[in-house]
């Protein structure tokens, strides 16, 4: 079976792997994201990945209070090698091939991020996770998978979120919160509407990369989107 896009890169937050726990990974859906990654990859899709670091800094952020920000912003880093690493195990439990690479080098652990290597690997049909952001303190992680989604030369870029797709208020809070299937960059950046960075997108519209806005914790949901199924939100230019 064919999927809408060739190659993408599903960025996944931190707190998405928490499943009901405070803080931390919960196995039982760091399992399920990467069944549905593997099913995406049988597709024969390209993937590659980035993991925010929330579920684990959250855990650190009181110890960081008063500290220097990029030094907090560093700690953020390396609790993304650590999603990256945990991400890698359970796809490779899989028998899904992963390489991790991180901005940050740490060669014991995973490779340096190469671009031209990393492009290589999902040639090969092998699942890269790219960690530690972009490499420097004051970005946030969806602009790190805007970047990388560039550089790759991603079809698409997918935001997996704990929502179905775009709202003007957060659903979970806001009774009657209006879901959007499809908006505009422009309408994105003047609604204001809080999902991702305005610098992420910004890089994102420059470079003509649809973001796909979806619930990563419906089982399937990546597949589903990759397909063109189920509900998600497409930003994209008009036409």
């Amino acid at each position: 079976m064919t999927t809408k896009y060739k190659r993408v890169l599903l960025k996944v937050s931190g707190e998405a792997l928490m499943g009901q726990r405070e803080f931390g990974l919960d196995n039982d859906t760091l399992s399920a994201i990467a069944a549905d990654i593997g099913d995406v990859v049988a597709l024969g899709a390209e993937v590659s990945l980035v993991i925010g670091g929330g579920n684990i800094f959250r855990g650190v952020s009181v110890a960081a209070t008063g500290m220097d920000i990029a030094q907090a912003h560093y700690m953020g880093m390396l609790a993304t090698v650590m999603n990256a690493l945990a991400m890698q195990a359970a796809l490779e439990k899989r028998g899904i091939a992963t390489r991790v690479q991180s901005a940050i080098p740490m060669a014991s652990v995973c490779e340096p991020y190469i671009r031209r290597r990393a492009m290589r690997h999902m040639e090969k049909g092998r699942v890269v996770i790219f960690a530690a952001g972009t490499g420097n303190p004051f970005f946030t992680t969806d602009t790190g998978a805007a970047l990388r989604a560039v550089e790759m030369g991603c079809d698409a870029l997918l935001k997996g979120t704990q929502v179905d797709g775009v709202y003007s208020a957060d659903p979970r809070k806001v009774e009657g919160a209006q879901r959007f299937d499809e908006l505009t960059y422009h309408d994105v950046l003047a609604r204001d509407l809080k999902f991702m960075d305005a610098a992420a997108i910004s890089l994102a519209r420059e470079n003509g990369v649809p973001i796909i806005i979806f619930n990563i914790r419906a089982p399937g949901a990546f597949a589903k989107v990759m397909r063109g199924e189920g509900k998600f939100t497409t930003i994209v230019e008009p036409k």
